[in-house]
């Protein structure tokens, strides 16, 4: 790596302009076209590397937060990338979120009829793959395989839609959408990529992140089988790159800025099958404040139990992502990160090691998020 080269041309460019424009205080790439441009911090200006030097940023349970930020040409969305957790600037743009509950009878007629079931079959097989990683063709193998399984529980409801989203990876996202009476959206979000380092790692992700990724299946089946009509429009999401540095929800959440797409609330599920504490966790930095209390009330709410709160620090999952294109986030997890899962990243993710009791708390509160969010 040449960094010292790359900051010296970024000082004479800078002296060729009286100001310099996010976008380009990036280091300059002076290697091979294929290295990755990441972001660890907000301060951090960026940094290129291979994707072997990223591969061992989550290799055997590393916990290493960064974001890809090499294909992000609009200066806004590098801006939010940059802002401290602390800024109040991302959060002019939050919707206001009332403070109680209104359609709690409705939601529990609904989450009444979740079992582990569906979730259980699901995430097996999710788990029988070699790895989920985003760049290996059993990544996108898993992808064809939650498009169909997706596409087959939307078929109960023929109002519903299910896509792909193309990314510059192999792998696609998912998207299903329960139209409403109103374009504004309401998203649920979890990615279904894994990672144990490189794209031949034995990697089951089952709490990373097969879980929250059954935990959507499961409530789109309610939903669908339900032919639920909400007010405001209703997405599911699964992402595939998150671990490469929340590439897919990345180029989903920008595209949506570009297209002026209105999004009241996004909720991000990542690891809800590992709950030693046995209480939801909401996470609170990096989201938006309003919406975060929402969820903290929906999720009292809807498991019975008292609302845990942590902190998980800089590009740690997809909620990043919508924060930084200025759409509101928030973020739920089954355990906060001090006693989280120490097994993600390596091939002990296992099945085996999954909380059932927790997967149905996330299934009901996806639910009643749902339910009670599609009014806002």
């Amino acid at each position: 790596m040449q960094l010292k080269s790359a900051l010296a041309l970024l000082a004479a460019a800078a002296q060729l302009a009286s100001a310099v424009a996010v976008n380009d205080a990036r280091p300059i790439e002076s290697q091979s076209s294929q290295n990755r441009l990441i972001k660890t911090s907000e301060e951090d200006p960026g940094r290129w590397v291979s994707e072997d030097e990223k591969a061992e940023l989550v290799k055997g349970g590393q916990r290493a937060n960064f974001v890809d930020i090499t294909d992000i040409q609009d200066e806004d969305i590098l801006t939010g990338f940059s802002t401290p957790d602390s800024a109040s600037t991302l959060e002019a743009r939050q919707t206001s979120y009332p403070g109680t509950l209104s359609h709690v009878a409705e939601a529990n007629a609904l989450i009444a009829r979740i079992p582990n079931t569906g979730p259980q079959n699901w995430l097996r097989t999710l788990t029988d793959y070699h790895n989920r990683h985003y760049r290996s063709t059993y990544g996108t193998q898993a992808a064809t395989w939650l498009l169909n399984t997706v596409r087959s529980i939307a078929s109960a409801n023929p109002a519903i839609t299910v896509e792909t989203f193309g990314h510059s990876f192999n792998q696609p996202s998912v998207i299903a959408r329960i139209p409403g009476s109103r374009a504004a959206k309401i998203i649920v979000g979890a990615h279904f990529d894994s990672t144990a380092g490189s794209t031949t790692a034995r990697a089951p992700g089952a709490d990373d992140n097969g879980s929250a990724s059954v935990n959507l299946l499961e409530a789109l089946r309610i939903l669908a089988d339900a032919r639920y009509r909400p007010q405001n429009t209703i997405e599911f999401h699964w992402y595939g790159g998150e671990e490469g540095g929340l590439l897919g929800s990345q180029d989903v959440f920008r595209a949506y800025r570009s297209q002026g797409a209105s999004v009241r609330a996004f909720l991000n599920q990542d690891m809800t099958g590992y709950s030693p504490g046995g209480r939801p966790t909401v996470y609170v930095d990096y989201v938006d404040t309003g919406l975060t209390n929402y969820v903290k009330l929906v999720a009292r709410q809807f498991s019975g139990l008292t609302v845990v709160e942590s902190r998980c620090g800089y590009g740690c999952s997809d909620h990043a992502s919508a924060r930084a294109a200025g759409f509101p986030a928030a973020f739920l997890a089954s355990e906060p990160l001090a006693t989280s899962n120490p097994n993600i990243h390596t091939s002990r993710d296992t099945y085996a090691t999954i909380n059932w009791e927790s997967m149905r708390r996330h299934s009901a509160m996806t639910v009643g998020f749902l339910v009670e969010a599609s009014y806002l």
